[in-house]
């Protein structure tokens, strides 16, 4: 009687689905899982790989992340960013669920599941407030309760409020975020020798999760990886078209790609 109420329907576009946390086939075709070569180091993808062989992208080479491997479920899209919307300022609290199920099979590919724990990207309390939840967490939460792998929303705290970093340089960027985190009292008898993977909902530029990964990297950990479900990615990585993507600042592409 519910579902035929308020049946289920596609949390893209709306249009009425089978079962709850599906889309329908046109918004499901639209996605692009991002399965195939990418970065050894932060994941962006890459057009070839050679088998057995860790290939870093030329923004790796140059200054390495502080994290060991960024995987996305899908590639930021208008499907994808709507439903990362419709859960962050539509209260749309189920998408994380919906996310959670397609980025589960990303963090099996992470690493061995025994020594891991799940670490949401915190919120600054009075973001925290006015939102009334952190969609990391929500996300950080469902992947838990799908892997069985741990997760502690308070190991990483947000001292600091920042503003939005859409539309920044990427100095800017880096200004914002420096000193945003820092570790809850008990973080290194929590995190030591643990790896520790930081979940979020979209990764757009990095900078956020360079500095969060920073600051999870003094707890003591073994690895920091962090996982996502939406990535920013070049037009030129989604087309095929890469000639000289080396020699371009990614920081910049992600900003054509954001506006």
């Amino acid at each position: 009687m519910v579902d035929y109420a308020l049946p289920p329907r596609c949390p893209a576009c709306g249009i009425i689905v089978g079962e709850d946390r599906q889309f329908c086939v046109d918004c499901w075709a639209s996605l692009h899982f991002l399965d195939g070569p990418a970065c050894a180091r932060c994941s962006i993808p890459l057009p070839t790989a050679l088998p057995g062989v860790d290939i870093e992208c030329g923004a790796c080479m140059a200054e390495a992340p502080p994290f060991d491997g960024a995987p996305a479920a899908v590639a930021y899209g208008p499907v994808a960013s709507t439903v990362a919307l419709r859960l962050k300022y539509g209260r749309r609290t189920g998408h994380a669920r919906l996310m959670a199920q397609l980025m589960a099979r990303r963090l099996a590919m992470i690493g061995p599941a025994e020594n891991m724990l799940l670490v949401p990207v915190p919120l600054h309390r009075w973001r925290l407030w006015s939102r009334g939840f952190n969609q990391a967490a929500l996300v950080a939460d469902a992947l838990s309760r799908l892997s069985g792998i741990p997760h502690d929303p308070h190991l990483l705290v947000r001292p600091k409020a920042t503003v939005a970093l859409r539309g920044k340089t990427r100095r800017e960027r880096q200004k914002i975020v420096a000193g945003a985190f820092s570790l809850a009292a008990d973080a290194k008898a929590k995190a030591g020798g643990r790896h520790l993977v930081l979940i979020d909902d979209v990764h757009a530029s990095g900078a956020t999760l360079r500095a969060a990964a920073k600051t999870l990297r003094r707890a003591g950990a073994s690895r920091v990886s962090a996982l996502t479900w939406a990535r920013v990615v070049p037009d030129a990585l989604m087309t095929g078209n890469i000639f000289d993507f080396a020699d371009v600042d990614s920081d910049m592409m992600t900003e054509r790609m954001t506006g």
